[in-house]
């Protein structure tokens, strides 16, 4: 039998695969083909260098992050937005820097500086011979050794840098200790309670240890209040979840009740007892935009994963250190595989912050999540007032039908307000995504609103 082989491009010939007709000598043919057509030969051989040259300066690139993870000052891939919360929550001292990748150039730096009022962006351009610079008229072998040049002098920057701004705490383990993933039953005995942080409806939230070295959460099920299983759910669906704006699941004690869950510690407790307690002394607009861009980005992440929360609300998303704002309490979602579920007889709905076809029809998507996220919003701006004050959760229903909306808050910026509304789409499928709300959040002050599409505009 005979067998065709094609051999494009600077082979050029093609061979019949036989007993009788395999040629002697393949190479001949090369050069033949060299003689024949130069430059493809020499494209071939472009191409080879080329690639050889990428390949060379992509392991230079790998060697030289591996360097700079041991400096102070080096943030990696975090973003522009998350660089400017970082510097300004957690020091605001002028010169405050840190050295982070480029977002729009691969291979790039960027310098951010706090001047003490607001953080200013320059992008660290690299020489041919591996050197770095801002100016041209100051290139340095070395990260390093622009970072001390601009500790002496300012030559061009807001102001001359003083201290790298501090890194968060390192999260800690996964799982703790435990051998696999898969092994995340700890004994019960190894947890000390410390201090009360709330009661739910399902149980108690507490501050313990663990080993007596690790701080964490303890969430408790009163026992007989609720079907063990049920609760375990919100573990298995914690378990796989992996976000940094998302509440980490640690470890459970299932095997007797109560049953405890153990989670990472948000020391500040509750987005609604933060805000109340606040009550604009140091929260104003561009925090509350950021509360709200961080929360959109954990949505973000539960949208793609296919999960839908059901309960998003001020009361489930918790606070820590550093101004970090994480979306908590799973213990009702669902993982949907046709868009949406079907939810039981006997659940208790928040019913001024479910969305009106969720309520109705008993079937909740992420859209209905969408439509929360705008009650959230208001619960942000006007420091956890209750949405609909002076209607029932029915009440609030049967206006929402003829059309009725939350007015405009007092102190509520116009954009801020149009995005509520967008929430509050009658049409869920007109509502915007999680990923073009954190869109809009994080570029709030940096662009007009309308500038922006929906990603769905932007699927095939």
């Amino acid at each position: 039998m005979k067998v065709r082989y094609s051999f494009p491009g600077l082979w050029g010939t093609k061979f019949l695969r036989s007993s009788g007709n395999r040629p002697k000598n393949p190479l001949q043919n090369i050069c033949k083909t060299a003689e024949s057509k130069p430059n493809l030969l020499e494209k071939a051989s472009k191409t080879i260098q080329d690639i050889g040259s990428l390949r060379l300066q992509n392991q230079n690139l790998c060697h030289l992050k591996s360097e700079l993870l041991m400096k102070l000052w080096y943030f990696g891939d975090v973003k522009r937005t998350e660089a400017e919360r970082l510097l300004i929550s957690n020091s605001g001292i002028e010169g405050s820097y840190l050295i982070r990748e480029s977002e729009s150039q691969t291979g790039s730096f960027s310098l951010s500086v706090c001047d003490g009022t607001v953080v200013k962006h320059y992008r660290i351009r690299r020489l041919d011979n591996g050197g770095f610079y801002i100016s041209t008229k100051c290139s340095f072998p070395t990260l390093a050794e622009l970072v001390q040049y601009y500790r002496k002098q300012a030559n061009g920057l807001c102001c001359k840098l003083s201290e790298p701004c501090p890194k968060l705490e390192a999260p800690l383990p996964p799982d703790l200790c435990y051998q696999t993933a898969d092994h995340w039953e700890i004994d019960r005995n190894s947890l000390k309670f410390l201090k009360k942080l709330g009661q739910g409806q399902f149980g108690e939230v507490w501050e313990g240890l663990w080993n007596n070295t690790i701080s964490v959460a303890i969430k408790t099920l009163k026992t007989g209040s609720m079907d063990p299983a049920d609760f375990l759910r919100e573990a298995q669906i914690m378990k796989t979840l992996r976000h940094s704006k998302l509440i980490q699941l640690y470890a459970v004690c299932s095997l007797e009740e109560p049953v405890y869950i153990i989670t990472e510690l948000m020391r500040h407790g509750s987005l609604h007892l933060y805000l109340q307690n606040d009550n604009g002394a140091t929260i104003n607009v561009p925090q509350q935009v950021d509360i709200a861009a961080q929360v959109a980005s954990g949505m973000t992440y539960l949208e793609m994963q296919n999960y839908i929360h059901r309960d998003l609300a001020a009361r489930n998303v918790l606070v820590g250190e550093n101004n970090v704002y994480k979306v908590a309490d799973f213990g009702l979602a669902r993982v949907f595989t046709d868009g949406d579920y079907q939810i039981k007889n006997d659940s208790k709905l928040p019913l001024k912050w479910t969305a009106p076809e969720a309520i109705r029809r008993n079937k909740f998507t992420v859209k209905s999540d969408v439509w929360s996220f705008g009650i959230l919003l208001f619960e942000i701006v006007t420091y956890a007032k209750m949405p609909y004050p002076g209607l029932t959760g029915k009440q609030a229903l049967e206006k929402l039908e003829t059309g009725y909306r939350i007015p405009q808050p007092m102190n509520c910026p116009n954009d801020f307000y149009k995005i509520m509304l967008e929430c509050w789409n009658a049409k869920p499928e007109e509502r915007p995504t999680f990923e073009t709300l954190q869109w809009r959040l994080e570029d709030y002050f940096e662009i007009e609103s309308s500038s922006y599409m929906d990603s769905n505009s932007f699927l095939n």
